[in-house]
């Protein structure tokens, strides 16, 4: 990971210093880097030393990052990790444009690989990820979403990077079918455990710990999947109540509201009920590193697996 960071942190310059600046500011804000390592395990796992593995890793970084510079603006969200948002500290415009500038540099960094295949599954994972993202936000304020559609959006707009950042270890060892499967498998079971966990967090973490306003989702009009499971076991004046805050967002009442809503999701188990499938799609991660061979990186995945439905941030 400290090679990982190297190649970040060169690849991050620019005769423009302010993208240098946005960059840096969100980068250096922190976040788990869990796609790098994913990679990178599964290049232990795969027993690869293909010196490209430290350049694809720091590419799905600078994707994830670009997303985030994007969705930080489609959301108007002011606090991340506990800092201010790039957009809220350099405003919206330059946020965008930075993005496109590391999609762009990650795109430099592919062609450099001088891989088709490469090329091919990030390209799609990219454009994957946009497609969920708009589906994300064509579902805005939409009540009656499922939970079929929930997990469409969410394998979409984050599964998708971390199935493509285990296929490329695949990939780097010119490995068989089989075993490539098992990588995007494992890839995509973790990233829904991931972005599942992750949404019941916004119900029951603390500010301190998630580095942002508990209920944000809520206040975005956004369905996830506590919310769908209460609506489906609350009682109708309950079920009505979340769904009017979904439908008709106001921030006044969202704010008077939050506690009774955080009531009736405890109320209906909707949080165990989450929890419990967010531990499905870990354990079926798990079950696609069934055929790898033992040693520590294999571990790691394992572990990496159990802490992605286990963490508080």
């Amino acid at each position: 990971m400290k090679q990982v960071d190297a190649v970040i942190s060169k690849r991050l310059s620019s005769e423009v210093p302010l993208v240098g600046q946005i960059c840096n500011y969100i980068i250096a804000a922190g976040g788990k880097r869990i796609r790098p390592v994913l990679l990178l395990l599964l290049c232990g796992a795969l027993k690869s030393k293909d010196p490209r593995r430290h350049s694809l890793a720091a590419v799905v970084e600078f994707i994830h990052t670009a997303t985030l510079l994007h969705d930080d603006v489609v959301d108007q969200s002011t606090l991340r990790r506990g800092k201010p948002t790039a957009n809220e500290s350099f405003g919206n415009a330059a946020s965008v444009l930075v993005g496109d500038f590391l999609y762009s540099r990650a795109f430099q960094m592919m062609v450099e690989s001088g891989s088709m295949k490469v090329m091919a599954i990030l390209s799609e994972a990219t454009n994957v990820i946009a497609e969920g993202e708009v589906l994300q936000l064509v579902n805005m304020h939409d009540a009656s979403l499922d939970q079929a559609t929930y997990l469409r959006v969410i394998r979409s707009k984050t599964a998708k990077l971390f199935e493509a950042s285990a296929r490329l270890a695949a990939v780097l060892v010119d490995s068989d079918d089989a075993t490539e499967q098992a990588c995007a498998e494992y890839g995509q079971a973790l990233g829904t455990a991931f972005q599942i966990r992750d949404d019941a967090l916004d119900y029951e973490g603390q500010k301190d710990q998630l580095g942002k306003n508990l209920g944000d989702d809520l206040r975005e009009g956004k369905v996830t999947l506590p919310l769908i499971i209460a609506m489906e076991r609350a009682s109708a004046q309950e079920s009505g109540l979340i769904r009017h805050m979904i439908e008709h967002p106001d921030p006044t009442q969202l704010d008077k509201n939050l506690d009774q809503v955080l009531r009736i999701i405890e109320g209906t188990e909707a949080l165990k009920i989450t929890h419990r499938l967010a531990v499905q799609e870990a354990d079926r991660a798990e079950r696609a590193l069934a055929g790898f061979q033992p040693s520590e990186f294999l571990s790691g995945l394992r572990q990496l697996a159990r802490q992605s439905v286990q963490r508080n941030t």
